[in-house]
């Protein structure tokens, strides 16, 4: 539009900023090295980020970086969501495409919501529900977009005015520098620091910024007086007189920008009489043009951080040749500059056009903001198309026109949130809600809730003729605050719509949001939820089947499962089954199918309840239900676990990881590592749990999570002897679970950790009361899982204290209470069975009624397992009862325990197990034991003496090693009814009535030497 024009006000020298620039290379060079860098760059407006930006992604160009830049846009008041992103994901589509569509493959359609390029357009309504880990999801796919565009070349992405940016952009600004590992990647973001006040929303998120260690902060100082020197010099091509230097130095205090402003006015003598006012200051060059260009620049003051040259034209209404004119002269006089696409202007500074805009009248200002909504609506190419309802939306609004204004700031609101912008959409609901009352009757008559909503279901009535009402504007808003994490916001807006329901007689749209209100009060650490549940229950309660009577009964369900399963909540599940499906509420049905087998496996129907999890992650997976698939990878292993068979979940758990990865479901990501840590735990594979948990801490974000994983290192911690690191993360997994909404799945796990930990430390009565007031409170139905370890552990506290003074009294009171809670507990899974069998052991232990029979039962329960550290800790106790007979242990019994100590000790060993260790090496010295074994004179091969054929030799090897029947037909590449026959004949052989028995043979003969001491564990 414009050839070359003239301008002088810009300093060709780059003055100064010698360590700041420095700064900015090194952490250049530790991305290229693969170190991921984040830097934030703070100064006042007009010191000159702008310009140390420029330099740097000069400087990372010409070392072979791709630089992609982005700006918060600022649309009159409004922010545009994720702009800077969008803008700088555009920029990297068009230097590396093809690596960008390989990084974005798979999840071009969620991506799309920041860059439409990349993926098909995004219908008009979503395809699916939105939910507490959409924005999460959208995030974390970012990041991940991110890190492997750049695994092979270096990136840049600068981000700059963030002191504009919509709450949106600052999320995910704060996701990606919390959570970027890998990649030659550096996320660079300005911000003018002095317009950050105490309420500004970017302080807190600078506070977050500033306490953690990765992100590296700038602040940009002022210049001195010969960096403003060299700055005159620069802009005058000569050298300034010294006088000069410090009027300008005194007026402009340093600030790069007013150097040039005052610089340029002295020499074409503008700055007669100026004020020290910094808006005359700034005004005083724009007054100086002729008048029609000053009236350009008050339409492009009005109309946003850009304004593209078509639109302006049809604001300005002038002549081409005449608006040509006056962009010239006014980019001349360095008030206007091109924009970097080269398709509109925008001030050269940003406080320039502030100043102009400032200085309108109000009239004014309303009048151009009409004349750009008109002028975009008769033509909507004159704007991009993914900037074109938030500035519509934002146009009509400041141009004060309830009528225009409302359905655009709605069609702003629904943009937003297919976006997964929800503090934006928030942002216009509320913005809507204050139209509402001002809008024309039959303007608000022609709305339709089709066209605008989504979380609200029909129930009953079209939405495609039914009127929008203003409970539906409450409903989407209420939704948007707590999915976008504006919690405090949503819970005013929900209680205000109860309020106004109370005389509607609407028990539906009521209950709705009663259940929206417990979500709320959850977050927000109010309450566990329930209050606002039962209400909603209470209010469906006889009415006919309907989607919100369905997630009525989902959320109740899952409740009480989570809090206090039992019958009611099975009926619950059910009836949320068969509503939802009757109403074709397809996610609904789904998830309350997860609860439903939930609680199936909790009340002892296993495999019913395991079978509909392995349909129900079929049919997800099928159906492309990623979100209820994501529960079923957290859910199904956990179940697996919790009924001893932790080998069969690792594999699941390890899906599940890839899964979500793919999806970006960061919080599902973190609930399956910690599931992977417990059952690598219970495997017996504790440095690859502890690696799990560490990867479970460095993605995890939410409490719960976080609580889960402090509770798995305690549980290492405890087991391993470190009683202080146990403790500390046993304080940090109370903090994060909190006290407001407690659950079983999580209480008891804490508990048996502070009885064991009380107990390690001799504390037996602060063990004692904390099992009390377990005890009191009783263990609700399908909590099996979390209640015999806990028993367990408090039974053994009470027989290792046996003798001493402190624990005599009671003792006799606390073992009836642990009898009495065990025995309504199931047994019907093998490790249950097996916590029964030990349990009864260690409570007759504690009351020196103990007998090798009752620790033999034991062992056998614990064998088939794969269980090794609990196996160790039985095998323990069967020879401490062994080798305390009255009289003294016989021979064969000393020999029998031998064995079964150095099982015990080399894994205990193994493991790092020290208490163990060291509990297993005091016993046999105190028997006068030895735990190395020894080659006893034997015949060439003793297998052949005992009349073992070759095959059963190798099996036996592998029953030393604690196999299965089945494992060891996979490793012999037999059946497993043919491993069963060849265990059989070889305890025949041996004469022994069970696998211990035939391990402790085959160790004392020597059978196997090198292979005898290995953990029975298989990877």
């Amino acid at each position: 539009m414009l050839g070359p024009v003239q301008t002088r006000s810009v300093s060709p020298v780059f003055v100064g900023r010698t360590e700041e620039l420095n700064s900015l290379n090194e952490a250049l060079a530790r991305a290229a090295a693969g170190e991921p860098q984040a830097l934030l760059l703070g100064g006042e407006a007009g010191v000159g980020k702008t310009r140390l930006v420029e330099e740097f992604a000069t400087a990372a160009c010409r070392q072979g970086a791709v630089v992609a830049l982005g700006g918060c846009v600022e649309i009159g008041a409004d922010g545009l969501p994720f702009a800077p992103f969008s803008t700088a994901l555009r920029a990297l589509r068009r230097a590396l495409p093809d690596e960008l569509a390989a990084a974005a493959a798979g999840q071009e359609e969620e991506l799309a919501r920041l860059l439409p390029e990349i993926g098909e357009a995004l219908p008009a309504r979503g395809t699916s529900r939105h939910d507490e880990e959409s924005l999460a999801r959208l995030f974390e796919l970012t990041a991940r977009l991110l890190e492997r565009v750049a695994a092979e070349r270096t990136v840049v992405v600068a981000l700059e005015d963030l002191h504009w940016a919509d709450a949106s952009t600052r999320h995910l600004l704060a996701y990606l520098f919390r959570t970027l590992r890998t990649g030659r990647l550096v996320v660079l973001a300005t911000y003018r620091a002095d317009d950050i006040h105490r309420r500004h929303p970017l302080r807190p998120l600078l506070a977050e910024l500033d306490r953690l260690r990765t992100v590296h902060r700038i602040e940009l100082g002022r210049f001195t007086r010969a960096e403003v020197s060299r700055q005159i010099a620069g802009i005058l091509a000569t050298e300034p007189d010294p006088a000069q230097v410090d009027d300008i130095f005194e007026r402009s205090d340093g600030n790069a920008f007013f150097v040039e402003e005052l610089a340029v006015c002295a020499t074409e003598g503008c700055g007669t009489g100026l004020t020290d006012s910094l808006r005359d200051l700034l005004l005083v060059r724009v007054e100086s043009l002729p008048e029609r260009t000053q009236r350009v620049a008050r339409v492009v003051a009005e109309g946003g951080s850009t304004v593209e040259y078509r639109l302006l034209a049809a604001v300005t209404g002038l002549a081409e040749d005449d608006l040509i004119e006056a962009l010239r002269a006014a980019v001349n006089a360095n008030i206007l500059s091109p924009a970097p696409d080269g398709d509109g202007y925008r001030f050269r500074h940003s406080l320039v056009r502030e100043a102009v805009a400032d200085d309108l009248l109000p009239g004014e200002r309303s009048r151009l903001n009409r004349r750009y909504a008109e002028a975009l609506e008769a033509d909507p190419t004159l704007v991009p198309a993914d900037e074109r309802v938030m500035r519509l939306a934002s146009y009509w609004y400041h141009a004060h026109d309830p009528a225009k204004a409302l359905p655009a700031v709605l069609d702003a609101a629904t943009a937003a949130r297919r976006r997964h912008a929800y503090s934006e959409q928030l942002r216009l609901l509320e913005r809507a809600m204050e139209l509402w009352d001002t809008t024309p009757e039959d303007v608000r008559d022609a709305l339709r809730p089709v066209d605008y909503t989504e979380v609200y279901p029909p129930c009953g009535c079209d939405p495609a003729t039914t009127p929008l009402r203003y409970l539906d504007l409450m409903a989407e808003a209420a939704v948007a605050g707590r999915l976008g994490g504006e919690r405090e916001r949503a819970l005013k807006i929900a209680k205000r719509a109860l309020h106004l329901l109370e005389d509607d007689g609407d028990p539906l749209r009521a209950a709705w949001f009663w259940v929206q209100r417990s979500h709320l009060v959850q977050g927000l650490a109010r309450g566990d939820g329930w209050t606002e549940l039962a209400a909603a229950e209470e209010l469906v309660r006889g009415l006919p089947p309907s989607e919100v009577h369905a997630e009525v009964l989902y959320n109740f369900a899952n409740w009480s499962m989570l809090h206090c399963p039992g019958p009611e909540a099975v009926t619950a599940a059910e009836r949320a089954v068969e509503y939802a499906r009757m109403v074709g509420a397809r996610e609904i049905e789904m998830n309350a199918c997860v609860t439903d087998a939930g609680l199936a496996v909790e009340s002892g129907d296993v495999e019913t309840g395991l079978a509909a999890m392995f349909e129900i992650l079929r049919q997800t997976l099928d159906d492309g239900l990623s979100a209820v698939a994501g529960r079923v990878y957290v859910n199904l292993p956990n179940a697996l676990e919790a009924i001893g068979r932790s080998r069969e979940a690792v594999p699941i758990l390890e899906e599940g990881l890839g899964y979500a990865r793919t999806h970006g479901m960061s919080d599902k990501e973190a609930w399956i590592w910690g599931n992977l840590a417990e059952s690598l735990y219970s495997l017996g594979r504790w440095d690859q749990a502890a690696e799990a948990a560490v990867q479970a801490e460095l993605i995890g974000r939410s409490a719960q999570p976080r609580g889960f994983h402090a509770a798995n290192r305690a549980t290492l911690a405890l087991a391993r002897g470190d009683l202080p690191e146990a403790a500390r993360q046993l304080t940090a997994a109370r903090g994060y679970f909190g006290s407001h909404d407690r659950t079983p799945q999580h209480d008891l796990p804490l508990s048996d950790l502070a009885i064991g930990i009380a107990a390690a430390e001799g504390r037996l009565l602060d063990a004692r009361a904390d099992l009390e007031r377990v005890l009191d409170t009783g263990f609700p139905p399908g909590t099996q899982r979390y209640a015999w370890p806990l028993l367990l552990t408090a039974a053994t506290t009470e027989a290792d204290s046996l003798g001493l003074p402190v624990a005599e009294q009671g003792r006799a009171k606390i073992l009836d209470r642990i009898r009495e809670a065990a025995r309504p507990l199931a047994t019907n899974a093998p490790v249950w069975l097996a916590h029964e069998r030990w349990l009864r052991a260690e409570l007759l232990r504690a009351e020196s009624a103990d007998t090798p029979d009752y620790w033999s039962e034991a062992v056998t329960a614990f064998e088939p397992l794969e269980r090794p550290y609990d196996l160790a800790r039985v095998r323990h106790r069967l020879a401490q009862a062994l080798l305390s007979a009255p009289g003294g242990a016989e021979q064969p019994d000393r020999d029998r325990a031998t064995e079964l100590l150095r099982l015990a000790h080399a894994a205990a060993d193994h493991l790092g197990a020290r208490p163990l260790a060291d509990a297993v090496g005091l016993l046999a010295q105190r028997a006068r034991l030895t735990l190395t074994a020894e080659r006893a004179p034997a015949p060439d091969d003793p297998a052949r003496s005992l009349g073992l054929t070759g095959r059963e030799r190798d099996v036996l090897r592998l029953v030393a090693l604690g196999r299965t029947n089945r494992q060891i037909a996979g490793e012999l590449f037999i059946s497993p009814k043919t491993a069963s026959v060849h265990v059989s004949n070889i305890l025949a052989k041996l004469a022994v009535s069970g696998r211990g028995e035939a391990a402790a043979v085959a160790h004392r003969l020597g059978l196997f030497p090198q292979e005898a001491l290995q953990v029975p564990i298989t990877e």
